[in-house]
């Protein structure tokens, strides 16, 4: 039987957490993660999950982190009771030696209709530091996103000073010429989902490209749309450049990210 969608369980290397284990991740940033959205005990792109975090892993300290020792940890997190979460796997390495905390949360439900989904978003002048790790201590991105919500807006889109766009803060952003779609070439994260949507878009008919893509050029594109943990979703607005919700495209770049099969730990 499946348990209500309010409990929240942490575990730290399988065992549940303590004050004293929580310590290190309250306290220090060095450390990374990868997020997913588990539906029915499964995920999409676990191999692509594992892999970012055994190369952030070796990047950052220097040791690989095995993938089936990291797929038991969420196997034994979920047990037999939940299946549909927001599971994040955390890496720190507090004596040397890499540690997985794992959280598991409620699931993220987006809207039911992409009209609904339409985000709106505000340009802000903010690179991720060693953008291609998705790492902790993200202040500035986090700060920016606020700040795009109080001025009335869905979340933020990272730039670098010459209005070159890299990503949004908490997604991937591409954008529709009417052909093919466009990702920002600039330093970025390459999201899972994103990943997901670009490996499978050719073979639907749309072609990807990866450009440079600057504030100035947003005119010159038909549609965009964003895409991370929780799934994809159309931009309606970025600053004062409105975009209409392309269905058909839409239709497409969803239908690519559900054909992706569903992977159990």
């Amino acid at each position: 039987m499946t348990i209500s969608a309010l409990v929240q369980r942490i575990e730290i290397d399988g065992q549940p957490a303590t004050a004293a284990g929580l310590l290190w991740p309250a306290l220090a940033n060095p450390g990374h993660f990868t997020a997913m959205q588990v539906r029915g005990g499964k995920v999409r792109g676990m191999d692509l999950h594992l892999a970012r975090l055994d190369a952030a892993t070796r990047e950052m300290f220097g040791q690989p982190l095995e993938g089936e020792w990291v797929r038991g940890l969420v196997r034994h997190i979920l047990r037999d009771d939940i299946e549909d979460a927001s599971v994040r796997v955390h890496v720190h390495a507090p004596d040397g030696k890499p540690s997985v905390m794992i959280t598991v949360r409620p699931p993220t439900v987006l809207a039911e209709t992409m009209e609904g989904r339409a985000q709106s978003l505000m340009s802000v002048p903010y690179q991720r530091p060693f953008a291609h790790i998705k790492h902790l201590g993200g202040f500035g991105q986090a700060h920016y996103g606020e700040l795009a919500r109080r001025a009335g807006y869905d979340g933020a889109l990272l730039t670098a000073p010459d209005g070159e766009i890299s990503e949004g803060a908490v997604t991937n952003i591409g954008f529709f010429d009417g052909a093919s779609v466009v990702w920002p070439e600039a330093p970025h994260l390459s999201g899972i989902t994103m990943q997901l949507v670009e490996a499978g878009l050719p073979a639907a008919g749309v072609p990807t490209r990866h450009a440079r893509v600057t504030l100035a050029d947003l005119p010159s594109y038909s549609a965009a749309f964003v895409t991370n943990a929780w799934g994809v979703c159309p931009v309606r607005r970025i600053d004062d450049v409105a975009y209409a919700v392309d269905e058909k495209l839409m239709a497409t770049v969803s239908g690519v990210y559900e054909e992706v099969p569903l992977e159990a730990f």
